[in-house]
């Protein structure tokens, strides 16, 4: 056992995947309890804000988004960040379909163009050849261009600990130089937020974890069934192999990911927790398991340790636990392993389609590439809402087959040098 264990220490593929997962594990377990912010709450308006500083300001009406204050940029540049490039040609796409010639639209000329679309968009104009989800876009678009070139200052204000009153502290011009350690209620958002206004990171943080949950309870539910399977049909053989092997086809004929699909559909939206989710993609998931373990005990059935102990008199499961089981476990290991790293990724695959668990509760990262997806954010440029999530997703794939490489390496002697 301690040889063992040295040989998996001195594979330097099963150190660093190790060193990799153990690190996502460590920050999705601190991070919380340093920023113990609800990942679900919203600290915005419903809109995509880039990553940045941002306070919370107030108006006499009612309270306003977190607004960015992009210090030291003048009123032009204020705008231009606003207004990026991708929005801008969008807005160019619709004066030109609408009628308005294209020579007369300029992108560089921010303030013309902002002019030409405020006297021409109407959202309830019907363009031809333009589908609902381009001219939802545009009118998302048009909410977010309410007041871009409005001069005024918002008020800032604090709640008052002793009436629950919010109190002026100052105001704060849009062109202004800000000194934001005179702010109350400073964020710094390193990610962003996204659609919902709500921050990225600790988002993503708390998505990992339950991405992580899901992968576990589904790897180690399809291990054991395919464990248990593999066991028995590899071991007793006859009928009972031929069962075992039938209902294996079966599975293996139609694919694994369509059966998910459509067991996750028909369950309903408010009966998918991460729970179901997870033991339904652990159901689905059992089949290569079963054949590569019954491979490897109809190799191990026929040994003289394995005779003997029939011989002796030992009972079917005693033969497969004591003298069977522990030839394999080197191999249940790495099947575990990638097991955990599929389930995670058909959770992210399953959500992304709308069929992953319900969006009330808790995110995953599936459904953090579904909700970018569903409002346009790599449409739009919004980078923040779902690269981070594609680079996590990647990474823990990444570690978890690095440390199954490592092992193979370990226990497989034709891999070895």
């Amino acid at each position: 056992m301690k040889h063992t264990l040295r040989q998996v220490l001195r594979s330097g593929k099963f150190v660093v995947g190790f060193c990799v997962f153990a690190a996502v594990l460590l920050i999705v377990t601190v991070y919380p309890l340093i920023v113990p912010a609800p990942p679900l709450e919203p600290i915005g308006q419903g809109t995509f804000f880039p990553p940045g500083i941002y306070v919370n300001v107030y108006d006499s009406v009612a309270a306003a988004p977190y607004y960015s204050l992009n210090l030291g940029e003048a009123a032009a540049r204020r705008i231009a960040g606003t207004l990026g490039e991708t929005d801008r040609a969008s807005m160019k796409e619709w004066l030109a379909a609408s009628g308005l010639a294209e020579s007369e639209i300029d992108t560089a000329n921010i303030p013309k163009l902002l002019d030409q679309w405020i006297q021409n968009y109407d959202p309830g104009r019907h363009i031809p050849g333009m589908t609902n989800a381009k001219r939802n876009h545009y009118i998302r678009l048009n909410a977010s261009l309410d007041g871009i070139l409005s001069t005024e200052g918002v008020v800032v204000a604090a709640e008052d600990p002793a009436t629950g009153a919010l109190k002026k502290k100052g105001s704060v011009s849009r062109s202004d130089y800000v000194n934001i350690g005179r702010l109350a209620n400073v964020k710094v958002l390193p990610l962003g937020t996204d659609n919902f206004g709500r921050d990225v990171l600790a988002e993503l943080v708390k998505a990992t974890a339950v991405s992580l949950q899901i992968g576990f309870v589904a790897g180690i539910l399809a291990t054991l069934i395919g464990l248990a399977l593999g066991l028995l049909a590899g071991y007793v053989g006859g009928l009972v192999d031929d069962g075992i092997m039938f209902f294996t086809n079966l599975f293996t004929v139609i694919p694994s990911f369509v059966l998910l699909i459509l067991i996750s559909f028909s369950i309903g939206q408010e009966q998918r927790g991460e729970l179901t989710i997870a033991v339904v993609i652990g159901f689905t998931s059992w089949v290569w398991t079963a054949r590569a373990v019954r491979s490897q005990v109809l190799s191990l059935r026929s040994r003289d340790h394995v005779q003997l102990s029939k011989l002796s008199g030992h009972s079917i499961v005693h033969i497969v636990l004591r003298d069977i089981l522990p030839y394999i476990a080197s191999y249940a290991v790495m099947a575990l392993i990638l097991q955990i790293s599929s389930g995670i990724l058909a959770e992210a695959g399953l959500s992304i389609l709308g069929l992953g668990p319900k969006t009330t509760e808790v995110p995953t990262l599936g459904l953090m590439m579904n909700w970018a997806m569903i409002y346009n954010a790599h449409l739009n440029g919004q980078w923040w809402a779902y690269v981070p999530v594609i680079l996590t997703i990647a990474l823990v794939s990444f570690s978890l087959n690095l440390m199954n490489t490592g092992l193979d390496q370990v226990f497989n002697p034709t891999l070895r040098d």
